[in-house]
């Protein structure tokens, strides 16, 4: 039989329901864990995700988790919205935007786990070169980590600086804060830097895109460039345990334990060792200007 939904409960004037649910099978969480969580994060969140249209991954009971971009009919009238128009689907696209606090608790509420903003600012330049650091099957950290110091030392070379966070699952992002750039040249770009850490190190990383050509290698992914979206530094996301996405100093790599830390791990340290403080602000570069010759290198890929 269904689980009764309980007593609503109300936060940020969001009423909340079905809270002492498990928020998906596995999750080691509940949909209250969920809301404490971006409530507890609202202050780095924020930063992350305003202005920038939201797509994001939500789990209803027994379902499978799906995406979605287009916000519903059903939400509060409050919610800020930005219309894109899309090429793909030939239609336009409601995104949400997340302003305050009482949206992201609206989100949660509504199993919203993921968070994927876009990585265009808002006149539609891309603001980050993004590259997501995925592992093969079975592959422990330590072959993340290298292809991540790969990355660094081909952006270092380039005279870009970044900050890294992991994936929330079981990569990590390397992120370079930029001036605006036309969504084309922040792709050629990204696959430049790819390419280039490749060579430093073929062995240990790849940029084949089809997962039979990649040898056992980590795949270096420039596809989050430009008009993509990438799960934020504090997102959730939905894997066993529901880890959260969570920024790395460059010195911390080797500590780092792919699916860690856990939602709620990540409440401990909210209260904890970062409370107060936004280590991921605190590590993001000022945004750069990507040399010409980089834009023109990846053009040619």
């Amino acid at each position: 039989m269904p689980r009764s939904p309980g007593p609503a409960e109300e936060r940020h004037g969001v009423p909340l329901s079905s809270l002492d649910d498990e928020l998906f099978d596995g999750a080691g969480a509940t949909k209250r864990d969920l809301v404490d969580h971006v409530e507890a994060a609202a202050d780095r969140l924020l930063p992350e995700l305003a202005g920038r249209p939201l797509t994001v991954v939500r789990v209803r009971p027994g379902q499978r988790p799906f995406v979605q971009k287009n916000l519903p009919a059903s939400a509060p009238p409050w919610v800020a919205v930005r219309e894109v128009w899309s090429e793909a689907s030939h239609r336009t696209v409601r995104y949400p935007l997340v302003e305050d606090v009482r949206t992201l608790v609206w989100l949660a509420g509504q199993r919203a786990v993921e968070l994927h903003p876009t990585v265009l600012d808002g006149e539609g330049r891309a603001s980050r070169l993004v590259l997501d650091l995925d592992p093969p099957e079975g592959a422990g950290a330590d072959a993340v980590v290298a292809a991540a110091r790969l990355v660094r030392a081909a952006l270092d070379d380039a005279g870009l600086a970044s900050a890294v966070k992991t994936s929330g699952a079981k990569g990590l992002h390397v992120v370079v804060p930029v001036r605006g750039l036309a969504v084309e040249d922040a792709a050629a770009a990204t696959r430049a830097l790819a390419a280039r850490a490749e060579r430093l190190g073929p062995e240990v990383a790849t940029t084949a895109y089809l997962l039979a050509d990649r040898g056992g290698r980590v795949f270096l992914d420039p596809t989050r460039a430009g008009g993509g979206t990438l799960a934020c530094a504090w997102s959730p996301r939905v894997r066993p345990g529901t880890p959260v996405s969570w920024p790395l100093g460059w010195d911390d790599l080797d500590g780092w334990a792919p699916g860690h830390p856990s939602l709620h791990e990540a409440a401990a340290l909210l209260v904890g060792r970062v409370a107060g403080e936004d280590p991921w602000r605190a590590a993001l570069p000022d945004p750069q200007a990507v040399p010409a010759t980089l834009v023109a290198e990846g053009r040619t890929i």
